[in-house]
C-alpha cells in the first residue's frame, strides 16, 4: 500500500438514518479529489453489519479511512482491523472495547433523552419462528432529539425515513476493537440529545484518540458538515505522509 496513494473514504451510517446522512459531506470530499463509498448498513446485528461492512473495505483496492457516525462506530471498531484500513473517524459515535456491548457501554451513564422515545415493533426472521424487534425513534420526537440544529423541513423527511436498528444489536459484544491498533479520531457532539456526550467521550479517551468537541446535535454531518470534513482531512494527512 503506498502512503501516498490517496484513501477511500468509506462512510457508515448510523442507527435510524442511512446514507443519505451523509448527503452535506460528500460533495465535499469528491471536490477534494477522494474517492468516496457510503454503504446501506442492514442495521440487524453489530457482528453481522461489522461482518458487511468488513466485506465492503475488502473489496476496495488501497487504503481506506472508516468513518461511523453513532452505531456506525460500534461498525468500524470491529470491521476497521481490516488490513487496508489506515485509519478510524468517529461521528457522535461508540467506540466499544472488546467484548463489550452497545448496552453495556451506555448502561455506565445516564440516559439520553432517546431512552424514552423508542418504539419497538417486531418483524419477521427468515428461518425462525421468533420475530425480531425493530427499534427506532417515536417520529414526532425524532426531530428535536436527533437533528434540532438541522432544516426542520428536513429533519421531518429524516423523522418518517427512518432505518430501524434490530435490537439485537445493542446486546452483541464487539469481537474486536481496531482502534487498539488504527490511528483514530473522534468527535463528540456536545449537544447530543440521541447518545449521551459522555458515553463519547469516554470511549474516545478511553481509545486515546484526538478529539474534538462541536456543539451540535446528534446529526453532526448535516448541522456542521465542515468540521466533519476538516477531521476526516486530519485523520487523511496524518496518516498519508
Amino acid at each position: 500500500m503506498s502512503r501516498s496513494e490517496k484513501p477511500t473514504v468509506v462512510l457508515v451510517h448510523g442507527a435510524f438514518a442511512d446514507a443519505s446522512s451523509y448527503a452535506s459531506v460528500i460533495p465535499e470530499l469528491l471536490k477534494r479529489g477522494l474517492k468516496v463509498v457510503a454503504p446501506a448498513v442492514p442495521n440487524r446485528s453489530l457482528t453481522g453489519d461489522a461482518a458487511y461492512i468488513a466485506s465492503v473495505v475488502r473489496q476496495i483496492e488501497g487504503p481506506v479511512i472508516l468513518v461511523g457516525h453513532s452505531y456506525g462506530g460500534a461498525v468500524i471498531t470491529v470491521a476497521g482491523v481490516e488490513d487496508n484500513v489506515q485509519a478510524l473517524v468517529y461521528l457522535s459515535g461508540y467506540a466499544l472495547e472488546v467484548g463489550e456491548s452497545l448496552g453495556e457501554l451506555q448502561g455506565r451513564f445516564p440516559d439520553s433523552d432517546l431512552a424514552a422515545a423508542l418504539v419497538y415493533t417486531p418483524f419477521p426472521v427468515a428461518g425462525s419462528d421468533a420475530p425480531g424487534t425493530d427499534v427506532s425513534v417515536v417520529v414526532d420526537e425524532f426531530p428535536a432529539i436527533f437533528a434540532a440544529d438541522v432544516d426542520p423541513d428536513l429533519a421531518r423527511v429524516l423523522a418518517v425515513s427512518q432505518r430501524p436498528l434490530a435490537a439485537q444489536a445493542f446486546a452483541d459484544a464487539a469481537p474486536a476493537a481496531a482502534w487498539k491498533t488504527k490511528p483514530s479520531w473522534g468527535l463528540v457532539s456536545s449537544s447530543d440529545r440521541t447518545i449521551n456526550p459522555d458515553v463519547e467521550r469516554f470511549g474516545y479517551e478511553r481509545a486515546g484518540m484526538t478529539t474534538v468537541e462541536v456543539d451540535s446535535s446528534h446529526l453532526v454531518m448535516l448541522a456542521h458538515p465542515g468540521r466533519v470534513v476538516a477531521l476526516i482531512e486530519e485523520a487523511i494527512e496524518a496518516t498519508s505522509k
